[in-house]
């Protein structure tokens, strides 16, 4: 009997006996070693593995070789322990060249279908644990014959020390390989788009040229002589000192021409005073966002009150194409409902390009909600109009997606009504003058591409056309006798924020209910145990996302699958700390300031949650384009390998989250433990 495989601790090394090493070297290279010595001369199939994954394929080649000279090979037989807490403090990185490695929950149970977290070819552990010198918190087993790169602790330190590179991607994992999954994105979108700037460009590297100015007295006449020999489209108006007083435009001088105001006028008199205003070192993102929330086309970029220069959006979007202000513009004037729903379609197209141009993560979805606002606000006027009037003052409110601003490309309708009741008046009238406009605004917003809610959430519906008085009743009903299952339910309310009327109204109910629920510690506990329904799948075997039934019996749901556990966690941490914000992140975000999680924690989440929606829009995406419909069920195995890494390290930062959660509402453990 020929022997070639020997124990070491929990593992088991190639020997260095010829058939051994014969057999390694089919596996690893002609350069693995027996368990005790360092890897050899030959590093060139040991390279050509690393560099195939994050983030060795971005280390330099000093560092890179570093790395491969002190790796050894380690054998596990299916079923092996490679490491668990007992073995006390980490003191190996392993990075998984062939097989499988699974990880165990505590106490031994196995593990149901969509728990399974496991490790494949390239990914690395115990980084936690060895950053942390501390003991691993999981068992780690091999789940077939696997062998796996091992480097010693003071070799791991070592080279954390010498490259930024391999330091960084252990800080912040997630973060890291998610810069990565968008680099690659922007590397297929970028030579259609390459002309456009990136939407994370600082303001001060747009500004081509020192601004046109003028002083408040100069007549209209000889403003259009040099708006048109200098070739720009804006001029600013400043005072003696520099600081911009207006700010008048090619656009506006069509318009008092068009009006036969006289050219001798100064233009002081004509001047535009409203002016948006950022500092240099605001980026273009911000730019736009401000210009498409005032349908303008110039910001003023101010320093020490002095104008140093002016950004346009044909700066910002090559005319070319579609330009987020533009297509505000073009949405706030929009005549008719068929116009409107072609624009929304433009929205679409808008999303490839921000790809291009490197929009971060959380731009994405605040821009679709921004167009969306703008839309339903036109409807919401187009169909007063329609009416004449409305027959009482109210308030279009958003729920849901639409509340946080996290919209993505697929969206039904979650809205309601808030009205106040006039002196003497009766709730039940109102409603009854208020119902037939709010059926017609929902049929428009369907007309125009956002679908009726199935769960009939929307303003037409009697429960949510509400007065004020009625809006703190229902929500108190929730707070104090509603059941975990209708909380669940309810929850999507409680994300609630004005798209058309009077703010200050829903501000009002927005205080009250913050009292309400920050000292409601059996509401927070039900609203918890809601949280928690769902849980976040761990390894990505296939079948372990299965509906059970139905066309998606084997894809991953992403939005109840993935992003809605974050939703629920972070809707819980600012319900009960009195955090105003409705989006998930700045929640996240709004309780780390607070002290309620740990800021690298909510780091982590909102990564996560960022790659899980990034991901939902470019399922979307692909689907807008071969002409399907919108659905949030994608393919696990259709996933790049990189994706897949993301997407396991985003369920396992959902799952910190819960059990963030269990813990500080004093929640049953065996909740995080149901299948």
């Amino acid at each position: 009997m020929i022997s070639f495989l020997w124990y070491s601790g929990t593992g088991i090394a190639v020997s260095s006996a010829p058939f051994a090493q014969k057999v390694a070297e089919t596996i690893v290279g002609p350069n693995v070693q027996n368990h005790s010595t360092k890897a050899g001369k030959v590093l060139a199939p040991t390279l050509e593995f690393l560099r195939q994954h994050a983030p060795f394929d971005r280390m330099s080649g000093a560092h890179l070789e570093f790395l491969a000279k002190h790796l050894r090979i380690g054998f596990y037989p299916k079923g092996t322990i490679v490491t668990q807490p007992v073995s006390g403090v980490a003191r190996t990185l392993y990075i998984v060249k062939q097989g499988r490695v699974r990880g165990e929950l505590e106490g031994g149970r196995r593990p149901t279908a969509g728990e399974v977290w496991e490790l494949v070819p390239g990914e690395c552990f115990p980084i936690g644990a060895l950053l942390a010198h501390r003991a691993v918190a999981i068992k780690q087993r091999a789940v077939e014959d696997t062998f796996c790169f091992e480097l010693d602790r003071d070799d791991f330190e070592t080279l954390l020390l010498q490259s930024p590179v391999f330091s960084d991607f252990c800080a912040r994992r997630l973060a890291n390989l998610l810069d990565e999954t968008l680099r690659g994105m922007q590397a297929g979108l970028v030579g259609e788009l390459s002309r456009d700037v990136s939407l994370n460009t600082p303001l001060v590297n747009l500004i081509r040229r020192l601004p046109v100015t003028c002083t408040p007295d100069t007549s209209l006449a000889l403003v259009a002589a040099r708006l048109h020999g200098e070739r720009v489209s804006a001029i600013v108006v400043t005072d003696s000192a520099g600081a911009p007083l207006g700010l008048f435009t090619t656009n506006d001088l069509l318009g008092v021409v068009a009006q036969g105001t006289a050219l001798d006028r100064s233009i002081a008199s004509v001047m535009s005073a409203r002016l948006l205003m950022l500092p240099p070192r605001s980026v273009a993102h911000e730019a736009a966002m401000l210009m498409a929330r005032h349908s303008v086309s110039h910001v003023c970029v101010v320093e020490h009150d002095r104008v140093v220069g002016v950004v346009a959006e044909r700066d910002l979007f090559s005319m070319q194409r579609i330009g987020l202000v533009s297509l505000t513009r073009a949405i706030i004037q929009a005549p008719d409902l068929a116009t409107l729903a072609r624009l929304g379609r433009d929205v679409h197209r808008l999303i490839d390009q921000m790809l291009a141009q490197g929009a971060a993560l959380g731009q994405f979805t605040q821009i679709i909600a921004s167009l969306n606002d703008h839309i339903a606000r036109r409807v919401i006027t187009l169909c007063v109009a329609e009416e004449g009037t409305a027959p009482v003052p109210f308030t279009w409110i958003a729920f849901g997606s639409e509340g946080r601003q996290e919209q993505t490309l697929k969206t039904d309708q979650d809205n309601g009504i808030l009205f106040d009741v006039p002196a003497g008046g009766d709730a039940e009238q109102v409603r009854a003058e208020l119902l037939p406009l709010a059926r017609s605004i929902n049929e428009a917003l369907d007309t125009c591409g956002y679908p009726l809610c199935w769960d009939n959430v929307m303003a037409s519906n009697a429960a949510c056309c509400l007065s004020g008085d009625e809006w703190r009743e229902r929500f108190r009903l929730w707070i104090e006798h509603g059941t975990v299952e209708q909380l669940q339910a309810a929850g999507t309310y409680f994300d609630f924020r004005v798209v058309y009327g009077d703010e200050l109204q829903a501000s009002t109910l927005r205080r009250w209910l913050m009292q309400q629920t920050s000292a409601a510690p059996q509401f927070l506990q039900r609203l918890g145990e809601s949280a928690l329904r769902h849980q976040a799948p761990i390894g990505l075997e296939r079948g372990a996302f299965a509906e059970s039934v139905g066309e998606y019996a084997t894809t991953l749901d992403l939005k109840r699958q993935g992003t809605a556990l974050f939703v629920d966690g972070a809707r819980l941490l600012a319900l009960a700390n009195d955090i105003a914000q409705t989006n998930t992140i700045e929640r996240l975000r709004a309780a780390a300031q607070l002290g309620v999680v740990d800021a690298s924690e909510v780091d982590a989440w909102c990564d996560a949650y960022s790659f899980l929606q990034l991901l939902r829009l470019r399922h979307q995406q692909a689907l807008l384009r071969e002409g399907r419909p919108i659905n949030n069920h994608v393919d696990a195995d259709g996933l790049s390998d990189l994706d897949r890494r993301i997407l396991k390290e985003s369920f396992r930062q959902a799952r910190k989250l819960q059990r963030r959660i269990a813990g500080d509402f004093q929640l049953p453990s065996e909740l995080l433990e149901s299948e």
